[in-house]
């Protein structure tokens, strides 16, 4: 007798839905999941609209309890955020996916695709989607507040130069905007010889005080004042101030070293024109073209100040120009400067045209000037002069005149140029009216400096156009954007941004 064998059937069974009757797979809840979830609220306790602080000024979000971060919208450090304000309400239920969804930037609405999984009846994983909507607050963070009341502040910086130009503070301005160290400070404050920095804590300004001392030729005084003592927890509020003053020489400044600073600097003479200050003053000898370096420790064992201020300047005219090819150093004699030419010069005043006077001195301006140029110079021969280096030194030793640098046509050149600085939002009390001036003189140290302007970033202005030309008419050098590519790092200001510099066309 034979029997059929019939094929094992792996098929499962449907059972009947125990609410509504709908065949379905079995499941240790017997229900349908429509049923399932008309029972069952797997969100609940989960709010579906949650409040999200944002600050205008900064533009950054509050994390609990007290840190602010930058966030860009639909980002994951924004998406990390709105799931940490929900950490503790989804305690019980598992996160599966989360995502945006897109809503209107300027809607101040934030919108999260949430998918969460949890076990309910006699075991049964049920899975839900839901949309929760974070509405952004504005709150001003604490950093913003400072600001804005600029009398909450902790420490401050007071920078000071006695000296009648600042072209050592428009050169500090601009090292401190490229490395953006004024980002930090609450309130800057621009005052009769100098700028005050005021910060929210004492060590953002001891960074500037660090700073300042590795740019500039400077010393500085550190003091604190007692705001209030908290007895019960032993706390002291102070309110710190750094003092830093700056040495009293700028760019074109003819100073009178001492002795024996002009001794140890290579037996150089004592009559000396500042021709740059960075880090370290930069003097040169008009007489020998020898060159030296004053750093500030060197400079407060020795301190020398300015003979003249840029007003005293005198207008001459060149006669006649005579290069020294051969000129011998003397013994244990310091370097001498590449750039420059020694030359031998007859110059008269513009204001004495009518008198046949006229004055002989050498100067290191032999490689730019020629017969019939103008030239700025301080007439020491008619000057008033009280410094107690000058009054010991031989009268025969004392030059006439000092020329600093050539003359020329500062309309035509402004109105050439195709490039500008920013500039620092200050606080202005007490500005003098030839500020303008000493700034369009800074300028122009900038054009004819290749070394100093090595330093800064210079910006396109869009409202110039370019010239052609490489000279003015007069002769006078002019440097166009296009001329700086080659020792420039030039930024594009066209948003107004503080970006990392780059090189454009």
């Amino acid at each position: 007798m034979e029997y059929m064998k019939t094929p094992a059937s792996n098929i499962q069974g449907n059972i009947l839905c125990c609410e509504c009757g709908t065949p379905i797979p079995p499941n240790p809840a017997n229900m349908c999941v429509a049923c399932l979830r008309t029972q069952v609220d797997i969100t609940e306790g989960i709010p579906k609209q949650v409040s999200v602080h944002f600050c205008k000024q900064c533009e950054r979000y509050l994390q609990p309890p007290g840190t602010w971060i930058q966030c860009a919208l639909e980002s994951r450090e924004l998406l990390a955020l709105c799931l940490k304000k929900l950490k503790a309400s989804m305690s019980k239920v598992r996160l599966i996916d989360a995502g945006f969804l897109w809503t209107e930037p300027h809607s101040k609405r934030i919108k999260l695709k949430l998918s969460v999984q949890k076990e309910v009846m006699n075991g049964a994983i049920l899975q839900q989607v839901f949309v929760i909507e974070f509405v952004i607050q504005p709150q001003m963070c604490d950093d913003c507040h400072r600001v804005e009341a600029k009398d909450y502040w902790k420490a401050v910086v007071q920078v000071r130069q006695k000296t009648v130009h600042k072209k050592t503070f428009y050169y500090l301005e601009q090292l401190i905007l490229k490395h953006k160290l004024h980002q930090n400070t609450l309130r800057i404050k621009e005052i009769h010889e100098g700028i005050d920095f005021y910060y929210g804590s004492k060590q953002n300004a001891q960074k500037m005080v660090d700073f300042l001392q590795c740019t500039v030729p400077c010393r500085s005084k550190a003091s604190q004042r007692l705001i209030s003592h908290d007895i019960h927890s032993n706390t002291y509020n102070y309110k710190s101030t750094f003092s830093v003053e700056i040495v009293p020489v700028c760019k074109d400044n003819v100073v009178c070293l001492a002795p024996r600073l002009a001794q140890s600097l290579g037996n150089m003479g004592q009559i000396c024109v500042c021709i740059r200050v960075t880090s370290t003053i930069h003097l040169i000898d008009p007489n020998t073209l020898q060159i030296a370096e004053v750093d500030g420790n060197t400079y407060w064992r020795y301190p020398f100040h300015s003979l003249c201020s840029p007003r005293q300047l005198e207008e001459f005219i060149v006669m006649d120009v005579e290069i020294i090819r051969d000129h011998k150093q003397g013994a244990g004699a310091g370097m001498r400067s590449n750039k420059h030419t020694l030359a031998e010069v007859w110059v008269q005043k513009t204001s004495e045209m009518n008198t046949s006077q006229q004055y002989h001195c050498r100067t290191f301006l032999g490689h730019l000037l020629n017969h019939g140029d103008l030239v700025l110079g301080f007439d020491l021969a008619n000057a008033n002069i009280n410094d107690e280096f000058v009054n010991k030194m031989n009268p025969h030793h004392v030059p006439d005149v000092v020329l600093i640098k050539k003359s020329y046509d500062r309309n035509k050149r402004q109105r050439r140029r195709n490039w500008k600085l920013k500039e620092m939002e200050k606080d202005r009390e007490g500005m003098e009216t030839d500020d303008e001036r000493q700034y369009q003189d800074f300028l122009e140290d900038l054009e004819e400096d290749e070394a100093l302007r090595k330093n800064i970033n210079i910006f396109r202005d869009a409202s110039r156009i370019p010239v052609e030309s490489d000279t003015d008419d007069d002769g006078a050098p002019r440097i166009s954007l296009m001329e700086m590519l080659e020792d420039l790092k030039i930024s594009e200001d066209a948003t107004g941004g503080e970006g990392a510099s780059m090189m454009t066309e």
